[in-house]
């Protein structure tokens, strides 16, 4: 491992008001996101720390050959060999907001399930994955580990994977409370797969959450058009297909023994699109041989984000169709079709999980939400709409007023929490002070004083701040950058130093090394006998962290 695998950020200084008793509001990140083209691409600082309660970086794997966890994308998740550093990144806007836990999801559809059934089938190849999953979780810096294996038993599993996936847990569980690390599972909606794979009363004493994914009900596997995630059965439904609803899902897992207070429902931002045999034939369950077209971000045959589902019906002449017991819409124009979820539509859902006292809600995922918030007009203004049987879900009051940002997570978590606002730092003064005294704690630690240079006259937060996270300082002292978050119409804005002897790269969104570097060479030190700053050695990590916080 290179040093920027070791390097770590300093801690602002704020104050949050404190929270009540909180529900969970869980997002994923798809870390893959940061590839999509034009207005589609999404980091880790587009995140906003606070919109969330826990957040889940998707996806860490299975090394078969070892049994151990590992990076899927070394460059975007790690420092080493000139990487992006997604990991300490992701977990660092727990310094923006300490309330924010931060989990790592391994698994997913495309890690398949055969090495995680072999993993689990033997206890001293579960030990093995435990530790290294320890060992990983507290390198960089994460409060626990979401297991999202789809499925026990299935996709080339083995049957006794059911009850191995318990002892998986148990064992886990036990380590991991050591460190007071979480452990969460994402688990199926689908009956068939339940009763295949999971036990649940005994999984569900060895989880702080279980993730519910209660979206792909339907899909492109099917040759007819149905929406993905609805509520509530769809008239037409028979035999099976009554069970592929959120609420059948919900309570069959507590049915089956999960406590309410541990179930997270999950929502989808997201649509499932079919292209229609004929565009005048485009009711539920019309002939839908083929995939809807891709979208521009996503670029995925059969599945449109939110946001690209709200773009088009900007551009495009959709017409929007709510069913009552469906509650979520859908959508179609020509003969492309897609079932979603909206701001009307989680709203309910949301209203659902508060009267059925589940622990909270999750979203698949948030760099699919609106998040520039360009898409309002497509909640205000739908074209054709069309009610079926007096639709229940469109009478719910739309809250999109205005530009608003992440409009579907944020609706869920305001209504969670009874309306009152998203938590958020209280707000400093208006100016930047000079650097104060502060200490950075840390474990097995030697502390020596040293002196730095207060930094010349700040420019305006609008200088300092011209994007959310990570910013460089506009005067040009590469020894230094901001972090940065907009509330309503102005900034805050926290000053971080860098490791001595390294400096920040804008295109990193970190400090490094000079070497091979050219723009930005380091400043020469400046010694002021008015300022000092506890510099701060942790012998863990064999690197030295300087640091003063400053607000605007």
């Amino acid at each position: 491992m290179t040093q920027r695998g070791r390097r770590r950020l300093a801690t602002p200084a704020y104050n949050i008001t404190a929270p009540m008793k909180e529900p969970v509001m869980a997002c994923y990140f798809g870390s893959w996101a940061v590839y999509r083209p034009g207005l589609g691409k999404f980091d880790v600082e587009d995140i906003d720390p606070f919109l969330c309660t826990h957040a889940l970086y998707a996806f860490a794997g299975l090394q078969a050959s070892t049994g151990t966890i590992v990076s899927l994308d070394p460059y975007n998740d790690l420092y080493d060999n000139y990487g992006k550093g997604g990991y300490i990144r992701f977990t660092s806007l727990k310094k923006i907001n300490p309330d924010l836990k931060t989990l790592l999801s391994i698994g997913g559809w495309n890690e398949g399930s055969i090495k995680y059934s072999m993993m689990v089938s033997s206890a001293t190849s579960r030990a093995t994955f435990i530790t290294s999953c320890v060992k990983f979780l507290l390198k960089y810096g994460f409060d626990g580990l979401d297991l999202d294996w789809e499925y026990p038993t299935m996709r080339g599993g083995k049957p006794e994977d059911k009850v191995n996936f318990v002892l998986l847990l148990q064992e886990m569980k036990a380590s991991f409370n050591q460190h007071n690390l979480l452990l969460t599972s994402a688990v199926s909606a689908g009956k068939a797969t339940i009763d295949l794979a999971y036990n649940v009363t005994a999984l569900a004493s060895h989880l702080d959450y279980v993730f519910l994914m209660a979206y792909d009900f339907h899909g492109t596997w099917e040759k007819y058009a149905h929406h993905h995630s609805p509520l509530y059965a769809y008239k037409e439904d028979k035999g099976a297909t009554k069970t592929l609803n959120v609420n059948f899902a919900v309570r069959y897992w507590i049915q089956m023994g999960l406590p309410p207070s541990r179930l997270v429902m999950g929502i989808g931002l997201y649509g499932r699109c079919f292209t229609l045999a004929k565009a005048e034939d485009h009711d539920v369950y019309a002939p839908a041989p083929q995939p809807g077209l891709p979208g521009p971000y996503t670029r995925s045959p059969g599945m449109l984000g939110y946001n690209e589902v709200c773009e088009k019906q900007l551009t495009e002449k959709w017409s929007v169709v709510r069913d009552k017991n469906m509650v979520a819409p859908y959508a179609y124009c020509g003969r492309q079709w897609c079932g979603y979820d909206d701001v009307k539509s989680v709203t309910v859902k949301t209203k659902y999980i508060k009267s059925l006292g589940l622990a909270g809600a999750m979203v698949w995922s948030i760099e699919t939400d609106d998040f520039h918030g360009t898409c309002q007009a497509a909640q205000g203004e739908e074209g054709d709409v069309r009610e079926d049987e007096g639709d229940e879900g469109s009478e719910e009051e739309d809250t999109t007023e205005g530009k608003k940002t992440f409009p579907l997570i944020t609706t869920i978590r305001e209504i969670l929490r009874d309306g009152r606002p998203i938590p958020r730092p209280t707000p400093p003064p208006a100016t930047i002070s000079t650097p104060t005294t502060t200490n950075t704690t840390t474990t097995t630690s030697t502390t020596t004083s040293t002196t730095t240079p207060p930094p010349g006259p700040p420019p305006p937060p609008s200088t300092i701040c011209h994007r959310e996270g990570l910013n460089r300082d506009p005067a040009g002292d590469c020894t230094i950058f901001y972090i940065c978050h907009q509330v309503g119409q102005r900034w805050l804005a926290w000053l971080f130093h860098c490791p001595p002897g390294t400096r920040f790269v804008e295109e990193m969104q970190a400090c490094d090394f000079p070497d091979g570097h050219s723009a930005c060479p380091l400043l020469p030190p400046v010694t002021d006998p008015t300022t000092t700053t506890d510099t701060t050695t942790d012998t863990t990590t064999a690197t030295t962290t300087t640091s003063t916080s400053t607000t605007t």
